[in-house]
């Protein structure tokens, strides 16, 4: 398999100086951040549009590095009914597919996003458990009215600029599992949407990342190596913890759109994204890596970098490590 990193991480770094440091964990892709939640440090996405910046030039930068561009990411929440936020997202993505499109990249990674619950309302509403026939009314009015028309354009989009666009199963997105995203394929008629297999948020919902990679079949069409631990706390507080507290804006907290910012995690957390193989071994990314290349041996599988306990570079220096022991041990 092609292995790559999302360089989100590297964000401090110039773009070249990145890569560079990518080829030397032995990897050969570089994901880029193409707007959403994250600035665009290693792509001049609106120079490229213009044409201040030619294709030709931007890719350049790739030259003698050994790393060539293995997607583009713009994970945010297109359908978010805070004005400040949704139409700024779809409009990157919209964006980032066009770019693709210029460079030759055939792939961007996005989340599906999550509308308000009624016509209306103001916030995005989550609805899984729906056991209350109200919450189902809500789901058809988030899926019929709001996701469905807009998914449509996008896959348009995406087919006319020869870009697939692959959705991290994300939670709080209507897209959220393998049978969301299958629902969103379906409802659409897409050609050029399915899934990026990010099996970080499968685990701890209790999914097993091969299996939903064998049910999904041609519909995966890119994938992110992140991982996440189970800890001995989920037996109480279970794997919907929400003991999330604010962080106080004088500590410049990741911001997500408009007033939105990220809140900390629990201390005692029921879970945690770390490294590649701290979270489940070696022998586990073999199996998703072979599952992955009985669906396509040219995807790309990019290291997404979580883990609090490293570093960025140790952390990718870790994850990289595991992931290409994994790699090595797939049986042809």
């Amino acid at each position: 398999m092609k292995l790559g990193v999302y360089t989100a991480i590297l964000h401090d770094k110039p773009l070249r100086e990145a890569l560079e440091i990518i080829g030397s964990l032995g990897l050969t892709g570089a994901e880029i951040n193409a707007g959403g939640f994250l600035p665009t440090p290693h792509l001049p996405v609106d120079d490229l549009l213009s044409g201040a910046v030619t294709a030709a030039d931007y890719l350049a930068n790739f030259d003698g590095t050994g790393v060539s561009i293995a997607g583009l990411n713009c994970n945010g929440n297109p359908l978010h009914p805070d004005p400040e936020v949704g139409p700024e997202d779809a409009e990157d993505l919209r964006k980032a597919i066009r770019v693709a499109g210029l460079l030759g990249v055939d792939r961007v990674v996005t989340m599906s996003g999550l509308p308000q619950a009624h016509p209306g309302g103001q916030w995005p509403a989550w609805h899984v458990n729906t056991w209350d026939s109200g919450y189902l009314d809500s789901l058809d009015y988030q899926w019929d009215e709001v996701a469905v028309p807009f998914w449509t354009e996008i896959d348009a989009l995406a087919r006319e600029n020869g870009v697939k666009v692959a959705i991290e199963m994300h939670p709080q997105n209507l897209v959220f599992n393998p049978p969301t995203l299958k629902r969103l394929v379906e409802k659409v008629g897409a050609t050029h949407v399915g899934a990026e297999m990010d099996p970080s948020h499968l685990f701890w919902q209790g999914i097993d990342p091969v299996a939903a990679i064998e049910w999904l079949g041609p519909l995966v069409f890119h994938a992110a190596a992140k991982d996440t631990r189970i800890n001995e706390n989920c037996k109480i507080y279970g794997v919907l913890d929400e003991r999330f507290t604010r962080i106080p804006l004088s500590e410049n907290p990741t911001g997500l759109g408009g007033k939105h910012v990220v809140n900390k995690w629990p201390e005692d957390s029921a879970w945690d994204f770390v490294a590649v193989g701290r979270g489940h071994d070696v022998g586990f990314w073999a199996r998703f890596l072979q599952a992955l290349e009985k669906v396509d041996p040219n995807m790309w599988v990019n290291i997404e970098h979580e883990d609090v306990e490293f570093g960025p570079i140790e952390g990718l220096q870790v994850a990289a490590e595991n992931l290409k022991s994994a790699n090595s041990a797939l049986v042809h």
